[in-house]
């Protein structure tokens, strides 16, 4: 559609409430760049304002979801300011920002894993709501291997699969599988091959439009917050949510619906 933001390094295609976000640098294995994280940041942005899509993929293109920071321009550093700054901690920072907006989504998200998913790739399958990975996919946090650290990844890695987890990827340097990835909880369903993948995709991509869409949001809201949270804090936020939901249309349909044995209004054909 036109009103899409213009991409070059991610492809995007919306077919009426999904949106399909693909790491496009197929000849790289996606490596991740700064200007990708600009686009993303804005991509991101725009989706969330979009009460009109209900439903966000995340994959890569050519077989690879991505294989995580461009090493390439790791390499070419720019000098510091005079000032002794250093420009690159803001260009790196963006990277939170996009792994930031992709977390908090009021959409429902699910990302399709094909090959690579280490490093920046890894911190994205994290921050989805829902994964689906090929058993060969490769997973993992090996930059220490090679001087440097994982970075902006780490808080969102460490919420989804827990600290042991992450410190003891991080310590090897291993490289985890499909079948490592639902074990360790990074994943949820293991497609058997790509045909299968794409058939999971579709049925998951199905399932998440039954959703309200406001109800879906304060639900992500406040699974979000919870580890952060006492459970009284919690349970006061949610008291309050749900009240606020009750006395709104969106409720009363589906309510009304339930009743009526019938689908709600906001379901897709």
């Amino acid at each position: 559609m036109s009103d899409l933001p213009v991409c070059s390094t991610l492809a995007l295609t919306r077919s009426g409430a999904r949106l399909d976000i693909v790491f496009n640098r197929a000849d790289r294995r996606n490596a991740l760049t700064h200007q990708m994280m600009v686009e993303l940041t804005a991509v991101l942005r725009w989706t969330a304002a979009q009460e009109n899509l209900r439903v966000v993929t995340l994959r890569g293109a050519g077989g690879n979801f991505s294989a995580g920071g461009d090493l390439d321009a790791m390499r070419n550093l720019p000098p510091l300011a005079e000032d002794g700054t250093d420009p690159l901690v803001p260009a790196y920072r963006e990277m939170g920002h996009a792994l930031s907006l992709l977390n908090t989504l009021p959409q429902a998200v699910i990302a399709a894993v094909e090959g690579a998913a280490v490093g920046g790739g890894l911190g994205m399958a994290c921050c989805a709501d829902f994964v689906i990975t090929l058993p060969e996919a490769k997973y993992g946090m090996p930059e220490a291997k090679w001087g440097f650290i994982p970075s902006q990844i780490l808080p969102f890695v460490v919420g989804r699969i827990g600290q042991g987890a992450a410190r003891a990827m991080v310590a090897t340097g291993r490289i985890a599988n499909g079948e490592d990835a639902v074990r360790l909880g990074i994943a949820h369903e293991m497609a058997s091959d790509s045909a299968n993948l794409e058939d999971r995709l579709e049925r998951l991509v199905s399932d998440a439009l039954l959703s309200a869409p406001h109800a879906l949001a304060e639900a992500k809201r406040l699974i979000r917050l919870a580890p952060a949270r006492s459970y009284e804090n919690t349970l006061d936020d949610a008291a309050a949510s749900i009240v606020r939901l009750l006395r709104q249309p969106e409720a009363e349909e589906g309510i009304a619906a339930f009743l009526g044995k019938r689908k709600p209004s906001w379901c897709q054909e």
